[in-house]
């Protein structure tokens, strides 16, 4: 499986000419190393509403007649700009056709700013999601603070790679995101959400190296890099 990292949580895997996408923010991370033309997906499958998470949503989905997954309010929301969705929620788990996903929870806000207008239009909850691929499971937890119900998530799960944000102030940062790894019992862990604003600050090398004393391996990905994972 080729995973694509393309800078703060935006996560490309794919796999036998089959391609998804998480949360692509691309064409307003200043650090992405691709353009959102470019992305040839068949999914994109998003955590939540916030706009450094879905901001080339839609014009990704129509380049490629890709399918939009997210929770019922956020689908709705996408359909209304003319893209093809699926909805869901947390808890409930679905068949991509060559994957598997499941929706699970994140204790983040989930909400699309209208600033010309003065609005908030909810999201529905936040989420992550658990793919299950060619043999694998991967965990993408979306923004999240640390909580207790990862434990249980590490339980029922073998988890090969989890993709967990660092960068504090708005998300979990090193430390809980750090006990997140624990508690998923991840064999990988890939910091996300990082460095891309100054109050996100982070040092993604140290975070990955500080994993090695709890047996757990850290990826530290610079956006546009690709990992091979078999």
């Amino acid at each position: 499986m080729e995973i694509r990292y393309h800078g703060h949580s935006c996560v490309q895997l794919s796999h036998e000419g089959h391609s998804l996408i998480i949360d692509p923010f691309i064409s307003g991370n200043p650090l992405a190393a691709t353009k959102p033309e470019d992305i040839k997906v068949e999914h994109i499958l998003l955590t939540h509403a916030h706009p450094d998470h879905i901001l080339d949503t839609v014009p990704i989905a129509k380049n490629n007649d890709a399918t939009v997954v997210a929770t019922f309010e956020l689908a709705t929301y996408m359909s209304w700009q003319g893209a093809k969705t699926f909805a869901m929620n947390i808890g409930g788990r679905t068949s991509l056709g060559y994957a598997e996903i499941e929706m699970i929870q994140a204790f983040h806000s989930s909400g699309i700013v209208l600033e010309e207008e003065k609005k908030i239009i909810y999201g529905g909850m936040p989420g992550g999601f658990i793919i299950r691929w060619n043999g694998l499971t991967l965990l993408h937890s979306g923004d999240t603070s640390l909580f207790s119900d990862m434990k249980l998530i590490g339980e029922r799960n073998q988890i090969d790679v989890a993709f967990l944000p660092i960068g504090d102030v708005f998300t979990m940062g090193p430390q809980d995101a750090a006990l997140a790894a624990e508690w998923l019992k991840a064999k990988t862990v890939v910091p996300l959400h990082f460095n891309t604003f100054p109050p996100i600050r982070q040092n993604a090398q140290a975070f990955a190296d500080s994993l090695t004393s709890k047996g757990i391996t850290g990826k530290a990905l610079r956006p546009g890099e690709v990992w091979t994972l078999s």
